[in-house]
C-alpha cells in the first residue's frame, strides 16, 4: 500500500510538472503568435479609431478618407452607386475617377484581362456627382500598337488618346513596358506640332494620372530598362510643362495632376508680373476639383494650415503672356540614380514655366509642407532642387534654401522648371533608460560569482581529487562573457547623438547640397559587433545548459551505461561551435538580402540586440529564427530531463529503505534548486513578458530580472559555497584571520568528527541510493559530476 502511494505520488508530480511546462510553453507560443498579429494589424493612431469613420485615418491634423468617403469624419458619401450599361456593370466609382467594366476582354484577344469600358464618376461645378457616359476600348488595341499608330498618325489622336486612357485604367495590370509605351503615347498628344483635339490632351492628363498609380516598382524597373538615350520620360515632362501654358485661365485637375495656366493681359506683359500659385490640403490622399488656388499682383508666400504647396513666379519686363503650373501628386515620373528613397512618404514636385522658352529673368519661391510621420521620423536636413532634363536627375545649381518652420521649407530658384524638395531623415529612436539598480546589482553579483565559481572548479582540483567540471566552467565563462558584455555594452552610444541632434529642433537650413537618401542612419558598427557577440554568447551560455542536463542525465539515469568516447571533445564542439555556425548563417542571410544597410535589420538601434521586427515584422525578425527558436528547444529539453531527475531520483522514496525517509526536505529543495539553476529553468518566464497587459508584464519583468540576472550568483552559491572544501578553506582563513587578532582561542573539532564518523556508517549501509544523493547535493554535484569520465578527460585537459 506504501509503495503505491509513493508511485501515486510520482505519477502526480509528474503530471503537475508536465501540465505546468505544456502551460507555460502554450502561454509563451500563444503571446508570440498574438505580437505577429498586432504587427500585422494596422497600428492605432492617436484619436480613436471610431472618430473616422468608413476606413478613414487621422493623419496631419485631420481625417484622410479612402476614395470613397469625404468629410472631416469621412461620413459624406464620394461615390457613384453601382451602375449597368447595356450589357456591362459598374461597381462603385470614386467621384473624380474613372471606374473599369466588370466584363474583361476574352482570352482569345490582345488584351485578355483588360476592362472593355471604363465610365467616369464627374463632380460638377456645383458639387453635385453624377456618372458620365460610358467609354468602351478596342480588345485587340494595346499600348505598343498604340505608341506606332501615334508615330505614324494613322488615326486620329483623339481616339488613340481614348484607348490610352481605357488601357490604363486598370492599375494592377500597368507593366513596365506599358509605363514606356503610354509615355511616349501620351508625350506625342501634348506635343503642339501634333495639333490633337484639346480634349485629347484632357484625356491625357487623366492618362498621366493613371499612371501615377502605379506601383514605385514599376517605375523603377521601367527607368532600369530605358537606355541612356532614351528621353521618354523626359519628353512627357516637358512636354506637359508647355502644356500648361496654353489653357488660358483654366485648369485640368484629376486625382494625381493637376495643370493650371494663367494669361496676363496685353497692357501688362509689358511688366513684371507675381503670381502666386496654392495647393490646398483636402481629406484624402487625391487633388480634387477646388484645391487648386491662384493669386495674382501679390509680392510673397502666404501659406497657411490649410496649404500643402505654395509657389510665387516672379516674371520681369519679357513680353511674357501666359505662365503655367504643373501639380504630380508623386515623384514616379522623376526617377533619380543619385537619390535612393528607402520611406514610401509622399512627395509632390511642382513644375512653373512662362511661355517664353528663355526662363531668364523669372524666378520661384516655394513653400512646401513635408508631409511625414512625426512619430516615427525626425526631419535631419532638405535640399531644394529642380529636375535637370539634360542629366534626367535632381540638381541644385540655381536653387537656395530660403529658410524653414514648424511646417514649411522654403527654397528660392532663379530659374523655373520642375521643383522638388528632397527630405532627410532620422528615426526617433525610444532610447532605454540605462540598467536600472536591481539589474546593476544582479549583474554585479552575478558577475563576481562566476568569477569566483571558474577559479574555484581550477584551483581545487588537486584538492577534490576529480578532473576540471568541464561543462559547469563552460557554462560559467559564457555566462561571465556575457553579462560583462550585457553591462558594459548593451546600450548604444547612439543615445548620446540622440540627445545633441534634439536639443536644435529645426532641420538644417545651411548650404543647399544634394542628398543621396531619404533616411540618415547613425552607424554603429561597434553596437553591431556587441550584439552579435551578446547573441553568440547568450546562445553558447543555453547550449551549455542543454549539455549539462544531457551529462546528468547520463549519469543519473542511464549509470549502467558510460559516457560516449571523447564525451568532452564531443560536447565542446557542440557548446562553442554550433552557436557560432547560426550567428554566422543569420548575419550572412540578412547581409544578402539587405546589402549595406543588413545593420539594422540584424540589430535594434535603441540597444545593442538583435532586431525585434525585420521587414515582415516578427516573423522575419533574427530574434524569432535564430534566437527564439533554439532557446525554446533547449528549454523544452532541459524541462523534460528535469522532471525525470525529479521524479526518478530526488523526490524517489523507496519504503524498503529507511534511510530515505530521513533525507530531510531541506536537501531535496537544495538538490532540486541546483538543477533548476544550471538548467535554466527560470528563462521560461521571459515568455510571460510577450503579455500585452502593461501591470501584469511588469510583475514577470521584475521576477524575470531578479532570477535571471543573479543566476551567476545562485551558481555560485549552490556549487561553490556549499561544497565542503570551500567551506573547509573558508573556515581556516577566517580561523587564521580571528586567531591573528588575538579575539578567539582555537578549540579542537570535536563534532564534526562525530557528524563524519554517523555520515559514513550511512554511506556504508547505503551505497547505491546514497550515490544518488550524491550526485545531486550541491556541495558534490560538481565534484562528482564527471567522475565517470575523469579518466578519459584527464587526458584532454
Amino acid at each position: 500500500m506504501a509503495s503505491c502511494r509513493a508511485c501515486d505520488l510520482r505519477v502526480l508530480t509528474a503530471i503537475v510538472c508536465g501540465l505546468l511546462t505544456t502551460l507555460v510553453l502554450g502561454l509563451g507560443i500563444w503571446m508570440t503568435v498574438l505580437q505577429i498579429q498586432r504587427e500585422v494589424s494596422t497600428s492605432s493612431p492617436s484619436i480613436p479609431l471610431e472618430f473616422c469613420r468608413n476606413g478613414g485615418t487621422w493623419e496631419y491634423g485631420g481625417c484622410i478618407c479612402p476614395d470613397l468617403w469625404k468629410g472631416w469624419r469621412c461620413t459624406i458619401t464620394n461615390f457613384c452607386e453601382k451602375s449597368t450599361y447595356e450589357s456591362l456593370t459598374f461597381d462603385r466609382i470614386p467621384a473624380g475617377k474613372y471606374g473599369s467594366s466588370q466584363q474583361r476582354c476574352d482570352k482569345d484577344t490582345l488584351n485578355a484581362g483588360y476592362p472593355i469600358a471604363i465610365r467616369l464618376c464627374k463632380i460638377t461645378i456645383y458639387g453635385e456627382i453624377e456618372l458620365q457616359n460610358v467609354k468602351i476600348g478596342n480588345c485587340n488595341e494595346t499600348l505598343e500598337t498604340l505608341e506606332k499608330q501615334v508615330c505614324h498618325v494613322v488615326r486620329v489622336l483623339g481616339n488613340i488618346s481614348t484607348e490610352a486612357q481605357i488601357l490604363t485604367s486598370d492599375v494592377d495590370r500597368i507593366t513596365p513596358e506599358g509605363v514606356i509605351s503610354a509615355t511616349r503615347v501620351v508625350g506625342q498628344i501634348f506635343n503642339s506640332t501634333r495639333n490633337a483635339e484639346a480634349e485629347a490632351k484632357v484625356i491625357a492628363v487623366t492618362t498621366v494620372s493613371q499612371l501615377l498609380d502605379a506601383g514605385e516598382d514599376v517605375f523603377q524597373e521601367a527607368a532600369a530598362t530605358a537606355s541612356d538615350n532614351d528621353d521618354t520620360l523626359a519628353t512627357l515632362i516637358k512636354q506637359m510643362e508647355i502644356y500648361s501654358t496654353s489653357l488660358g485661365n483654366t485648369s485640368v485637375v484629376r486625382p494625381n495632376v493637376a495643370v493650371q495656366s494663367v494669361a496676363f493681359s496685353s497692357e501688362s506683359t509689358m511688366e513684371s508680373q507675381n503670381v502666386r500659385f496654392s495647393v490646398r490640403k483636402g481629406t484624402s490622399d487625391y487633388l480634387l476639383s477646388g484645391s487648386t488656388v491662384v493669386e495674382r499682383d501679390v509680392d510673397k508666400l502666404n501659406p497657411d494650415g490649410e496649404t500643402e504647396l505654395q509657389i510665387l513666379l516672379s516674371t520681369s519686363k519679357s513680353n511674357t503672356t501666359a505662365c503655367g503650373f504643373v501639380v504630380y501628386q508623386n515623384n514616379k515620373l522623376f526617377q533619380s540614380k543619385n537619390f535612393k528613397a528607402k520611406s514610401d512618404f509622399s512627395q509632390k514636385v511642382i513644375s512653373s514655366s512662362t511661355d517664353k522658352n528663355n526662363s531668364q529673368g523669372a524666378s520661384v519661391d516655394i513653400a512646401f509642407k513635408p508631409r511625414y510621420d512625426r512619430k516615427e521620423f525626425q526631419l535631419h536636413s532638405y535640399a531644394c532642387v529642380y529636375w535637370n532634363l539634360l542629366t534626367k536627375d535632381w540638381d541644385t545649381r540655381g536653387c537656395d534654401k530660403n529658410g524653414s518652420t514648424n511646417d514649411f521649407l522654403y527654397c528660392r530658384c532663379n530659374h523655373t522648371t520642375n521643383f522638388a524638395v528632397l527630405m532627410s531623415f532620422k528615426k526617433n529612436y525610444k532610447y532605454p533608460e540605462s540598467l536600472s539598480i536591481l539589474s546593476s546589482i544582479g549583474c554585479a553579483l552575478s558577475i563576481t560569482g562566476l568569477a569566483l565559481t571558474i577559479v574555484f572548479q581550477i584551483v581545487t582540483r588537486n584538492v577534490r581529487k576529480t578532473s576540471v567540471t568541464w561543462v559547469l566552467v563552460c557554462l560559467c565563462t559564457s555566462m561571465l562573457i556575457f553579462n560583462l558584455l550585457f553591462v558594459f555594452g548593451i546600450e548604444n552610444s547612439n543615445k548620446n547623438l540622440k540627445k545633441s541632434d534634439s536639443s536644435t529642433g529645426k532641420p538644417d537650413s545651411g548650404r543647399n547640397e544634394m542628398l543621396m537618401q531619404d533616411i540618415v542612419d547613425n552607424r554603429n558598427p561597434t553596437c553591431t559587433v556587441v550584439a552579435a557577440l551578446l547573441h553568440y554568447f547568450l546562445l553558447v551560455t543555453f547550449t551549455w545548459t542543454g549539455l549539462s542536463a544531457a551529462q546528468l542525465y547520463f549519469l543519473l539515469i542511464r549509470t549502467m551505461k558510460p559516457l560516449p568516447q571523447h564525451f568532452i571533445l564531443f560536447v565542446s564542439l557542440i557548446g562553442w561551435g554550433v552557436p557560432a555556425v547560426v550567428v554566422v548563417v543569420t548575419v550572412g542571410i540578412i547581409f544578402s538580402q539587405s546589402g549595406s544597410q543588413w545593420e539594422l535589420n540584424y540589430r535594434q538601434e535603441e540597444i545593442c540586440w538583435l532586431a525585434v521586427s525585420g521587414n515582415g515584422g516578427l516573423i522575419s525578425s533574427p530574434l524569432l529564427w535564430s534566437f527564439m527558436i533554439p532557446i525554446t528547444i533547449i528549454l523544452i529539453n532541459n524541462i523534460v530531463i528535469f522532471i525525470i531527475i525529479i521524479v526518478k531520483v530526488i523526490w524517489k522514496t523507496n519504503q524498503n529503505l529507511t534511510s530515505t525517509k530521513k533525507i530531510s526536505f531541506l536537501k531535496k529543495i537544495l538538490s532540486t534548486l541546483s538543477i533548476t539553476v544550471v538548467f535554466g529553468v527560470t528563462w521560461i518566464l521571459a515568455y510571460f513578458m510577450l503579455i500585452s497587459n502593461d501591470d501584469v508584464r511588469i510583475i514577470f519583468n521584475y521576477m524575470f530580472c531578479l532570477f535571471n540576472t543573479t543566476q551567476g550568483l545562485q551558481i555560485f552559491i549552490l556549487y561553490t559555497v556549499k561544497t565542503k572544501v570551500f567551506q573547509r578553506e573558508a573556515s581556516k582563513v577566517l580561523k587564521s584571520l580571528l586567531q591573528s587578532t588575538g579575539r578567539v582561542r582555537l578549540l579542537p573539532s570535536v563534532a564534526p568528527l562525530r557528524l563524519r564518523v554517523r555520515m559514513y556508517n550511512m554511506l556504508r549501509s547505503f551505497p547505491a541510493l546514497s550515490e544518488h544523493f550524491r550526485l545531486l547535493e550541491p556541495s558534490v554535484i560538481v565534484e562528482e559530476m564527471t567522475f565517470s569520465e575523469s579518466d578519459q578527460a584527464d587526458s584532454s585537459i
